[in-house]
């Protein structure tokens, strides 16, 4: 982003801890004025089959990609109320709607994102806030590339389109969804998967 000439600032600091969040929330704002676009796109993950799972490893897991949303939005959203404008998206994943093997606290999470986006969007739809989800599917990320590649293998082969999405693919549908001439778009949830899992 630098090369390209835009202006990046990093706060860093733990979203799965809620004074933390808030503690970066309002040096964000210090620094930057009010926040009105907020992505919510922490995400780990500890796979294991659950009668394997440690508590920590279900507990990590809930904490920094279902629990951060809170932290991070709830300092937010007053100031998006006050202001009558303001855009939440929610980083989920496709296997948030379809479940997947070894990953019953991620997927727990996942799907627990929407149902806070649905629950947000009702109750902030009348202040000009519009809460939305993006279930990606498997993207060519870090996360995902650290897969053997023998496992990668076989879940290309599962994608009808025959490969990995690509990270600014995503970064296109938040522009979207952020943009004005999506303000009528509000507890949706937008699947990009390349047809790996469909439904309506």
């Amino acid at each position: 982003m630098l090369a390209r000439g835009c202006d990046v600032a990093i706060f860093p600091g733990d979203v799965a801890d809620p004074d933390t969040a808030e503690t970066m929330v309002h040096a964000v704002e210090a620094a930057l004025g009010p926040i009105e676009i907020l992505v919510n796109n922490a995400g780990i993950t500890r796979d294991t089959t659950f009668h394997r799972m440690r508590a920590d490893q279900w507990h990590d897991v809930i904490n920094t990609n279902l629990n951060s949303v809170f932290n991070v939005t709830r300092p937010v959203i007053e100031g998006m109320r006050r202001r009558g404008w303001g855009r939440v998206i929610q980083i989920s994943s496709i296997n948030g709607l379809k479940g997947q093997y070894g990953q019953a606290n991620y997927a727990a999470a996942k799907a627990g994102m929407h149902g806070f986006t649905i629950s947000l969007a009702r109750e902030n739809a009348g202040f000009g806030i519009t809460v939305n989800t993006i279930s990606p599917g498997y993207v060519a990320t870090d996360m995902v590339m650290a897969v053997p590649d023998e496992v990668r293998a076989k879940i290309i082969a599962d994608i009808p389109t025959g490969r990995l999405g690509k990270p600014e693919e995503i970064a296109y549908a938040v522009a979207f969804l952020v943009n004005e001439e999506a303000s009528w778009i509000t507890g949706s949830n937008l699947d990009i998967n390349g047809g790996h899992h469909m439904g309506w």
